[in-house]
């Protein structure tokens, strides 16, 4: 992968659990904001950041809010789907690095987007790239909702699951080795064209997880650690008041 990077934020209207939710205002602006203000912190430069959304509504307040946006299709199955549409559209390079972070995720670090772009560079061998944090529970560790990574040498992903990997025989309740997966990836062009090729796989569908499309088809994808567990996204109406509430203690938009 080279190090021209951009980075898409898909803003889907239409959520089943908290419909319109890139719009929810968050101390005074829109979730997508925040997802953008965490880009820019992270160094990546407005002109290199686009919101990909298929809701006119969204793209106006992209537009007033001076953030690059595009009209994507509106049927597209999956985040990935939308950001190929994006790299075709902008004629992005086969070599160009398309960072995915998805756009209900208003408190990612910027540090963490630092630490992809990093790993990304320092191991342009792996078609995809991604991150995950040490798992610190029990708890944690057999929810399937939280989804478990084993990582062999070099940080080459083995396989995703909601189940508890790796399981240790000699210590059942050990969690060491054991990491959450964070949806956050980076894909040259080149390889997210590749991927969206493939048709979704039996392990796909069994684990409801996109990334064993990758695997289960030859694609390599390399996992970085990042040691602090990144604030919850909002998928439900719960999640939105937890963090409204959190952000307006913090005041962290400004």
């Amino acid at each position: 992968m080279s190090s021209v990077m951009k980075v898409v934020i898909p803003a889907r209207f239409g959520s089943t659990r908290l419909p319109g939710k890139p719009l929810l205002p968050l101390c005074g602006k829109p979730i997508f904001w925040h997802v953008f203000q965490r880009a820019n912190e992270a160094g990546i430069p407005t002109k290199d950041i686009v919101v990909a959304t298929d809701d006119e509504r969204i793209y106006s307040e992209a537009v007033e809010l001076g953030i690059p946006c595009i009209m994507t299709a509106i049927e597209h199955v999956s985040g990935t789907d939308r950001l190929n549409e994006v790299a075709s559209r902008l004629k992005w390079t086969d070599e160009t690095v398309i960072i995915n972070i998805q756009g209900d995720e208003p408190l990612i670090p910027s540090q963490l987007i630092q630490c992809l772009i990093k790993f990304t560079n320092k191991m342009p061998s792996f078609d995809i790239t991604t991150v995950v944090s040490p798992i610190r529970t029990i708890d944690d560790l057999i929810n399937p909702n939280v989804v478990k990574v084993a990582i062999g040498e070099n940080g080459r992903a083995v396989y995703f699951s909601r189940s508890a990997i790796p399981f240790n025989r000699e210590e059942p309740t050990s969690i060491e080795y054991a990491y959450r997966h964070i949806g956050i990836y980076a894909y040259s062009v080149r390889s997210l064209r590749q991927f969206c090729k493939y048709p979704e796989s039996d392990l796909e569908t069994m684990e409801k997880l996109e990334q064993l499309r990758a695997l289960s088809n030859g694609l390599s994808i390399g996992a970085t650690i990042f040691e602090q567990s990144p604030p919850h996204g909002i998928d439900t109406e719960k999640d939105y008041i937890n963090i409204k509430l959190i952000m307006e203690k913090e005041n962290v938009s400004n």
